[in-house]
């Protein structure tokens, strides 16, 4: 019994996969290893006026951009990618950015996704930060 917990206590810490969901419009994008923009090749909830003062937090957002034609593809993508980078030989720590216009509504979403999809593993802790999901609607 000595033993195990002696060898417990040495076992390295799993990585952590950090997902950060952030918009450009109010900021660049965070330091990662991984940035990925959203903006151009997924439409953006902002333009329905019954989705726009919404954010991820509503199910009709997320069920909005999940339906999205190769989001959810992007979601295993991005999951895949991940775990790739977090088990190569250095086993270090990830960071990878999802960013949309203004953060509120595909980013966030995404960046949730793809946590849900490493949740629970042994193998990588995982966090998730949104970043501007609270701020403001951007006028546009």
């Amino acid at each position: 019994m000595f033993f195990e917990e002696i060898r417990m206590q040495h076992q390295p810490l799993p990585p952590l996969i950090k997902i950060i969901s952030f918009g450009f419009l109010h900021s660049a994008p965070p330091e990662a290893h991984l940035v990925i923009d959203l903006r151009t090749h997924f439409r953006d909830p902002h333009v329905s006026p019954e989705l726009r003062a919404l954010t991820s937090s509503n199910p009709r957002v997320r069920e909005h951009v999940l339906a999205t034609p190769g989001i959810g593809a992007l979601v295993e993508a991005l999951t895949a990618t991940a775990l790739a980078m977090a088990s190569g030989p250095a086993r270090a720590d990830v960071v990878i950015a999802v960013g949309c216009a203004g953060g509120r509504h595909r980013a966030p979403t995404v960046a949730r996704a793809v946590c849900e999809r490493l949740d629970g593993r042994e193998d990588v802790d995982v966090q998730l930060d949104t970043r501007h999901l609270t701020r403001p609607v951007v006028v546009r």
